[in-house]
């Protein structure tokens, strides 16, 4: 291309762009017009949209015709009876949804702030971890904290361990690994996977047993997308199976019920079987070096923790539960 013509293209990219960023900028409507416009797409009824806008009809026409001609496009197909949205109706009405689902969302996450919450911590943590161990503790760290908030995601250990690396997370609960080059680890709590079956099942009874030998099993597990869940599977197909598995629940509470009334076997950690309070159940020990999901909690080595972030560690390791007076910041 010779100098003339990619100077051309250049003009030209730079006057299409201009021209949309102007067109952008003489959009004339607020939420107001986006509220009434969902509420229009709704009741498929300009006169019935416009009431639960709180508008008068002639308003709420007037509105809508102001910004069809902001957009350059036709949103609604008057009918006899009601509107039909067209297709770039139909894609302003997702975009409109999902504007108001943002701001609910801005205003849950800054609504700590406004009731007076002095730090937040990000803490990933694997499902044994959440499932077991953290609801008590986050508990009762939060009742000596009360303007702390802990923002809490459920993750892999794998994806707990990079995140924190990449400083994504400040503070992460991982299972299973005794190494890590990228981050610092500190011993959390103790745990075992083991297998759980009815009483009356055909390897109840047995001490302990290899997961090859268990995977022609049914299975009960937790919903896919668990941490748990992603971790068995991943082990499963390591083996050249592919478990099967008859019904996933939300909890691991629910996994002992589904294993009791004989609906399959489980793979749980003895905390989560214990808290679980069902007696019904046979437990065998797996022989396996990952059954040992000893939780351990990781922080990047270099990052420097705010004095909340240091605050739970120390209450989860069994220290302190407040952070330091002289530290009392907003982060």
């Amino acid at each position: 291309m010779n100098p003339i013509n990619h100077r051309r293209l250049l003009e030209l990219l730079f006057h299409q762009t201009t021209v949309r960023y102007l067109r952008i900028l003489s959009m004339k409507y607020n939420l107001t017009d986006l509220r009434l416009f969902i509420a229009i797409a709704e009741c498929q009824s300009l006169t019935h949209g416009a009431e639960r806008a709180f508008l008068a009809p002639s308003s709420a026409s007037h509105r809508i015709k102001i910004l069809e001609s902001s957009l350059g496009t036709a949103l609604l197909r008057r009918r006899a009876r009601g509107v039909q949205l067209t297709r770039a109706g139909e894609v302003f009405l997702r975009h409109a949804r999902q504007v108001f689902a943002k701001l609910e969302q801005m205003h849950s996450d800054l609504a700590p702030y406004a009731d007076g919450v002095q730090g937040h911590v990000l803490l990933w943590a694997n499902t044994h971890a959440i499932h077991s161990y953290l609801p008590n503790d986050l508990a009762a760290f939060l009742s000596h904290n009360p303007r702390i908030s802990v923002n809490l995601e459920e993750q892999t250990s794998s994806d707990i361990l990079a995140g924190v690396a990449r400083g994504e997370a400040e503070i992460g609960i991982v299972a299973g690994h005794d190494d890590h080059q990228e981050v610092t680890l500190q011993p959390y709590r103790e745990d075992r996977l083991v297998l759980i079956t009815e009483e009356g099942h055909a390897l109840a009874g047995t001490a302990s047993i290899s997961f090859a030998d268990v995977l022609s099993e049914p299975f009960v597990m937790l919903h896919a997308g668990s941490a748990i869940h992603t971790f068995t599977m991943n082990t499963a197909s390591g083996l050249g199976a592919h478990l099967n598995v008859r019904v996933q629940v939300k909890s691991f509470e629910a996994v002992c019920r589904m294993v009791a009334a004989g609906v399959g076997i489980g793979l749980v950690p003895k905390e989560a079987l214990r808290q679980s309070g069902n007696q019904s159940l046979a437990v065998i020990e797996v022989e396996e070096d990952w059954a040992q999901r000893d939780l351990k909690i990781c922080t990047h080595p270099k990052a420097t923790l705010s004095p909340f972030s240091q605050a739970l560690i120390d209450h989860l390791i069994g220290g302190d539960v407040t952070p330091s007076s002289k530290d009392k910041t907003t982060t």
